[in-house]
């Protein structure tokens, strides 16, 4: 029987790691993660069978520990938040831009040959005329989304220069379960609802996202990992439906049962894109991705499992953790 494959996952014990870490356990792979546990919860990982090593992207000695070993690394870890990198740009620097260069550098030091890497559809793109796709020209209006176009630059550099097998895949708005420390739209009008504060919507409401599954974005990059895919491609994996601000808030309501929930309209905040939506046509023909999980379902179960979570469902307790620096 061959060895199982090792994988190590940046930030998975985050939102979308949690996920997919499942995913790739269950699949047979051994994983190892590397989070600073700023936004990420170990409690996340809970009862897996994972390696988790806390550590930083930017320190370089975290990194090459991290990377020592495996056969392939999904870059999960960053500085998120459009809003966010706005107030503080350098930050977002030194964790998307800094952070993923030495992610990649640390790989190829290890002779690790596969590294496929979370990137953005909206921000990287900027305003233009939906539905964006990867011939879209790319003109980021935040911090945020010239970090992550930064961040595939270098994955492309990298693939032509070593050989390197890079993936770089541009998620939509990701949402569902283990999101209580995200600070997207979906996520705070949960919390406003539980708290019985108005939903708090920026702009006049008609400003629209790609909203997609996080179980589909898992699929997407278990797929970037197991496909034969040229190094240096990018990929957008969305829903391909457009939906308004106003659209999500209202099924936000629903889902929680309170259909007349207030809502406070407040003024637009620099830096966010106003329409964006992606087709998702190259990584249906690439990797086989197809969006599974509706809008409707999907939010429906994100509020059961997100005010399940903020009523102390969920065991949370205090799993070990490793300085990646050590053994």
């Amino acid at each position: 029987m061959p060895d199982r494959r090792e994988v190590l996952v940046t930030g998975g014990a985050g939102f979308v790691g949690a996920t997919l870490v499942r995913r790739l356990v269950a699949g047979g792979d051994r994983v190892r993660v590397l989070d600073n546990l700023t936004t990420g919860d170990r409690v996340h990982l809970e009862g897996l069978d994972v390696r988790l090593l806390e550590g930083d992207i930017r320190d370089q000695a975290a990194l090459a520990a991290a990377c020592a070993g495996v056969d392939a690394v999904v870059h999960l870890a960053a500085a998120g938040s459009v809003v966010a990198s706005v107030e503080d740009p350098v930050t977002n620097f030194e964790v998307n831009v800094v952070g993923t260069f030495g992610v990649l550098d640390a790989a190829r030091r290890a002779g690790v040959e596969r590294v496929v890497m979370a990137s953005t559809g909206g921000a990287l793109i900027g305003e233009a005329t939906p539905p964006v796709d990867e011939r879209s020209l790319p003109k980021p209006i935040s911090p945020y989304g010239a970090s992550k176009l930064a961040g595939e630059g270098y994955a492309h550099a990298f693939a032509r220069s070593y050989g390197m097998r890079t993936v770089a895949l541009r998620f939509a708005n990701v949402y569902g379960p283990w999101s209580e420390r995200k600070r997207g739209a979906m996520t705070t009008f949960f919390r406003a609802i539980r708290s019985g504060t108005p939903i708090l919507i920026y702009g006049d409401g008609s400003a629209s996202r790609d909203y997609t599954h996080v179980d589909d974005i898992a699929w997407a990059l278990a797929a970037a990992l197991d496909r034969d895919v040229p190094g240096g491609s990018v990929f957008h994996v969305a829903s391909g439906v457009e939906t308004m601000v106003t659209e999500l808030a209202e099924l936000c309501r629903r889902a929680a049962g309170v259909p007349d929930h207030p809502i406070e309209h407040r003024p637009a905040r620099p830096g966010e894109v106003t329409r964006n939506f992606a087709t998702y046509a190259l990584a249906e023909d690439v990797l086989g991705y197809r969006p599974t999980v509706s809008l409707v379902d999907g939010v429906r179960e994100a509020w059961a499992w997100f005010d399940a979570w903020e009523r102390g469902e969920v065991v949370r307790s205090a799993a070990p953790v490793e300085d990646p620096t050590q053994g």
